[in-house]
């Protein structure tokens, strides 16, 4: 146990230095290894991990989705979903902001990254919101929390992640996610309406747009509309019926979601060549990037099994004679404090082979623990002094402040705790549709 707790510590202090955290985790935990084992294990088994991912037809989902998502964003389908959400919402007080929220829920949907929610949806809605008279803050706030939904609606890869890693079922993690994604948003909304409650000039009404443009506006989102019922209705069975009979793994469901979003992009003439070879470049550079991190987080997963991390843990916590859900508390704290250092990707792979084999010893739901987990990521996107989001927003926008959004940020970020809150003490929430799955 001791050789797991140095190794954590010296991994936690290489990625403070700066160094990858993909090579941090890969080289304690291969040096730790060597030290329980020997040189000759430690390298059969980093060469078996490597051998293993390269050849893994179920990672194949991970440059699938990411894939989806980048021909997503060529689509312009970002703008079409704010404009919805604009048609209905932005005539109240905070209506633009709630717009952008709810936009970014459509968008996270069908692309599965809270940076790249961000970073695009920054660009729709802020001009708009500028124009309207919105305080920087909330327009600012409005988008860096709306992206966190990137991470929990379906698909999403950090759910993959979770899933490859502790060899939870995607398609349920998927399906778990739904529920508390849409939890997300309502909060999100009710954060907004507290925001403009206390200071009625940070967000001004806009116009009312008549039913004929809702109407309108509508029909131009039923490319997304398809995209999204093909995936999760192929994906969940759904789409199994006389005479489509269309059901889908979830590597076959990404493909799905893959092509269809580049005959979307392409049929509305916003893809050429060096837009088709752009995105391909950019979904092969994340893939390996996210490959390189796999491999290494496997490696340190293995060097803190072997030296017996977890079950010294379950054997404290039973020893001690300590509630469960106090554990399962003490986690969570762990996670909000180390989401005030770490970004949401290297906390997961850092924590998840520690903690994981304890909480699902203690007989918690591995789904239910995957969605906690991502929840308390998002949490982590908009949490100082990191917040992911808000630096991306802030390389976006550039003429604020990341100290204005900050402040901007914490009516959100105390609403994401309402919910983490309530997931914790009411799991079935989480869980509902999951078990209807059998």
């Amino acid at each position: 146990m001791t050789e797991s707790l140095i190794g954590f510590a010296i991994v936690m202090v290489l990625v403070l230095l700066r160094m990858p955290i993909a090579f941090a985790m890969g080289l304690v935990g291969m040096v730790g290894y060597m030290y329980e084992t020997s040189y000759r294990g430690a390298i059969s088994m980093v060469s078996r991990l490597i051998i293993d991912t390269a050849q893994d037809y179920g990672l194949s989902v991970v440059p699938l989705f990411i894939l989806m998502g980048l021909f997503v964003n060529k689509g312009g389908i970002s703008r079409e979903l704010y404009r919805v959400s604009y048609a209905f919402l932005g005539h109240l007080r905070g209506g633009l902001a709630m717009a952008t929220i709810l936009a970014c829920g459509g968008f996270a949907a069908i692309c599965g990254s809270s940076l790249a929610t961000a970073a695009t949806m920054s660009k729709v809605a802020m001009p708009q919101m500028r124009k309207y008279g919105y305080a920087d803050s909330l327009s600012t706030a409005s988008i860096a929390a709306g992206g966190t939904l990137g991470i929990l609606i379906p698909p999403s890869v950090i759910l993959v992640i979770y899933g490859l890693l502790t060899e939870t079922s995607i398609g349920k993690l998927f399906m778990a996610g739904i529920i508390p994604g849409v939890m997300g948003i309502f909060f999100y909304m009710l954060a907004v309406r507290y925001t403009v409650a206390r200071d009625p000039k940070a967000g001004p009404a806009g116009e009312r747009t008549p039913w004929s443009g809702r109407i309108a506006a509508l029909r131009q989102v039923w490319a997304v509309l398809l995209l999204f019922t093909l995936v999760i209705g192929g994906l969940y069975g759904i789409l199994d019926v006389w005479p489509i009979h269309l059901a889908f793994s979830p590597t076959e469901a990404a493909g799905m979601g893959a092509m269809g979003a580049f005959l979307i992009a392409l049929a509305r003439g916003n893809l050429t060549v060096p837009d088709v070879l752009e995105v391909l470049k950019e979904t092969t550079f994340t893939t390996a990037s996210l490959f390189s991190v796999l491999i290494g987080a496997w490696i340190f997963s293995n060097f803190v099994n072997y030296a017996g991390l977890p079950d010294a843990l379950l054997g404290a916590v039973t020893y001690y004679s300590v509630s469960p859900y106090v554990v399962l508390g003490m986690i969570v704290l762990i996670y909000i404090a180390l989401g005030c250092i770490f970004e949401s990707l290297s906390m997961l792979l850092l924590t998840v082979p520690i903690f994981f084999p304890l909480v699902r010893d203690l007989g918690f739901d591995p789904v239910w623990f995957g969605i906690i987990v991502v929840v308390v990521t998002e949490i982590s996107l908009i949490t100082p002094p990191v917040g992911l989001n808000v630096f991306i927003l802030k390389g976006v926008v550039g003429d604020v402040t990341t100290g204005t959004i900050f402040r901007g940020v914490t009516p959100f970020w105390i609403a994401d705790i309402i919910r983490l809150a309530l997931l914790l003490a009411i799991p079935t929430i989480a869980l509902y549709l999951p078990n209807q799955m059998g």
